[in-house]
């Protein structure tokens, strides 16, 4: 279980190193916070804009501007400087992979980004690297979605008495997702093809790392690193 540095209260990193990470951090966003979206590129503010519901609006900007914090801190640039772009698809080729600094990094610097609800979840590493927090979810969502899991992550809800079910989902599903994107194959990897586990430890993918990250109260979390 990794413990996150929490961005707003911590002090932000010093400059990548080689082999250097994984480094987690965890941002708490402020219901009607005010956070500068002229640090955001010309994509990430059409983004923002199309948000109906200014809560979504706010906690997406705050989310992409403390990412930009972060990765401007590792590599000595402005936040509004920091170019990103993605990698190339692993299963079609195309321009909706894993996202990236634009432009060679060295040592090379590896990222990614999530958020539920008012936590947004960032890992930094020197191989790819995956993240994922969510909320845990009712008794009759882990009943329905806890079917596409892997065959044995099924039985192994099962086999829990009911209270016990969603945390166990919520760990198994936060792990699956944080390879997945590791990966950048997200879902379109059916969420039955890879173990990860609903027990206490994670059950890793050959080549990866996983591990679940201290969140609040009715949340979890994990990364998955590749391994060097």
């Amino acid at each position: 279980m990794i413990r996150p540095r929490e961005l707003g209260r911590d002090p932000l990193p010093g400059p990548w190193r080689p082999g250097g990470g994984p480094d987690v951090w965890l941002l708490r966003i402020t219901d009607g916070s005010s956070w500068p979206v002229g640090e955001l590129d010309e994509e990430e503010r059409a983004r923002a804009a199309g948000f109906l519901r200014p809560l979504h609006r706010e906690r997406f900007i705050a989310s992409h501007v403390g990412l930009r914090r972060l990765l401007g801190a590792y590599l000595g640039l402005p936040p509004e400087r920091v170019a990103l772009t993605r990698e190339p698809c692993p299963g079609c080729g195309g321009p909706h992979g894993r996202p990236a600094v634009a432009g060679a990094s060295a040592p090379p610097l590896h990222f990614n980004l999530s958020h539920a609800g008012e936590l947004a979840l960032f890992a930094f590493a020197g191989t790819p690297v995956g993240a994922d927090v969510e909320e845990e979810q009712s008794a009759a969502v882990v009943a329905d979605v806890s079917r596409m899991l892997h065959p044995s992550e099924t039985a192994e809800l099962d086999a829990l008495p009911e209270p016990e079910r969603p945390a166990a989902f919520a760990r198994c599903w936060t792990r699956k997702e944080a390879y997945l994107k590791g990966t950048g194959t997200g879902l379109a990897e059916s969420p039955a093809v890879s173990y990860v586990g609903t027990g206490a430890s994670p059950a890793a993918p050959a080549g990866w790392t996983l591990t679940d990250v201290e969140a609040d109260p009715g949340h979890a979390a994990a990364i998955a690193v590749a391994e060097r």
